[in-house]
């Protein structure tokens, strides 16, 4: 099983998530990814895996997202996931990603355990 957590250190969350990842005993690779954010095709695969739009992957409260005004409607896709790869402040964290199949956000962080468990 491969295992995958896209991961900021800073946060609890993210710690609590990769602590779960730890307990059973499972080779994580660990990717910060505000030093290392996903490209493009990784975002965009994340995205289907988890079955979220854009949108619903991002942090709201953020300042850099209401500098950047991302709540407008009016805003597609591609300029939100452009405004994440530029920024990965606003990619939603954890998120554990399986075997580049499935994806769980560790938002609470016993979320990955469905995952990993099926």
């Amino acid at each position: 099983m491969k295992v995958t957590i896209y991961h900021n250190p800073r946060c609890s969350k993210s710690r609590q998530t990769l602590q779960i990842l730890q307990q059973k005993d499972l080779p994580t690779q660990v990717v910060e990814y505000l030093k290392e954010p996903p490209d493009r095709h990784t975002l965009e695969q994340i995205l289907r895996q988890l079955q979220m739009e854009p949108r619903e992957l991002m942090r709201k409260n953020e300042t850099i997202y209401k500098e950047l005004n991302l709540d407008d409607p009016g805003l597609g896709r591609d300029d939100l996931i452009n405004a994440m790869l530029e920024h990965p402040i606003l990619i939603e964290r954890p998120i554990v990603v399986i075997d580049d199949k499935k994806a769980a956000l560790g938002r609470p962080p016993e979320n990955v355990l469905r995952i990993i468990e099926s």
